[in-house]
């Protein structure tokens, strides 16, 4: 009984994943703007609302990443055109700052393999050089500094964030791991999506595509808080062994 539970609640989460897609594809190819510009923010509060159907508590910091996209993925409902780009560059940096506070405390850099820790550094120090690059040629394609310092910063907070959630998978190859790495996965290539449509090429299916990769990355990262629950349910109860002489003796 309690499987067929299980099977069908990820089937209903599931669901609600394909049904925020299938909105943003009739909105993209009906080219209605106002579903397109509405259907954003309905992601994060669709699968809250999906998550407490079965759990009834999270942990502060992946509130603040929840709250933090949320306002990121509002922000082009409150804000002109002119600072769009800037005020959601801001909160998606501070929610992938709360992801990157989330998945620290497991990056043991003691307990590295020295070959896995070399293999990390050198795709670590190219990833950095290629956004040095790319940096340099939106200094020259950008009018707005401060549009391109964020472009910067948020990019190399999402650099940090897949170069530790890659250094626990390694080092754990935990289901866990591996559903926040595929999260941070999905959130890289909405965000390269993005920049292509903000700054090489915008079309519609762009943005669609867009859209996808971040509604999934949402969903993988809520079925890893799922999978912290489940962990946590089935841990065994560790006994205290130890006890005082006035315990014994009693």
């Amino acid at each position: 009984m309690d499987n067929h539970n299980k099977l069908t609640y990820n089937n209903v989460f599931l669901a609600a994943l394909l049904l925020l897609i299938g909105i943003n594809v009739f909105g993209s190819v009906t080219d209605n703007s106002l579903l397109m510009k509405t259907t954003m923010p309905l992601f994060i509060p669709v699968f809250l609302i999906f998550y407490f159907v079965k759990y009834n508590s999270l942990k502060i910091v992946f509130i603040s990443f929840l709250l933090f996209s949320f306002l990121g993925d509002t922000s082009s409902m409150f804000f002109s055109e002119d600072s769009i780009i800037q005020t959601s560059s801001i909160l998606y940096l501070l929610s992938y700052l709360y992801l990157i506070i989330i998945v620290a405390p497991n990056f043991k850099i003691i307990e590295l393999n020295k070959l896995i820790g070399a293999y990390l550094l050198v795709v670590f120090v190219i990833t950095l050089y290629f956004l040095y690059v790319i940096y340099s040629i939106m200094q020259t394609v950008v009018a707005n500094d401060t549009e391109v310092l964020l472009f910067g910063i948020k990019s190399l907070s999402l650099i940090v964030l897949a170069f530790i959630s890659f250094g626990v998978y390694l080092n754990t190859q935990t289901k866990q791991s591996v559903l926040f790495l595929t999260a941070v996965i999905f959130f890289g290539l909405s965000v390269i999506m993005n920049y292509i449509n903000l700054y090489y090429l915008y079309d519609w299916s762009f943005v669609l595509l867009q859209r996808v990769l971040y509604a999934i990355g949402i969903y993988v990262l809520f079925k890893f808080i799922m999978e912290v629950h489940i962990i946590k349910k089935t841990e065994p109860i560790k006994l205290n062994e130890s006890y005082s002489s006035d315990n014994i003796l009693a």
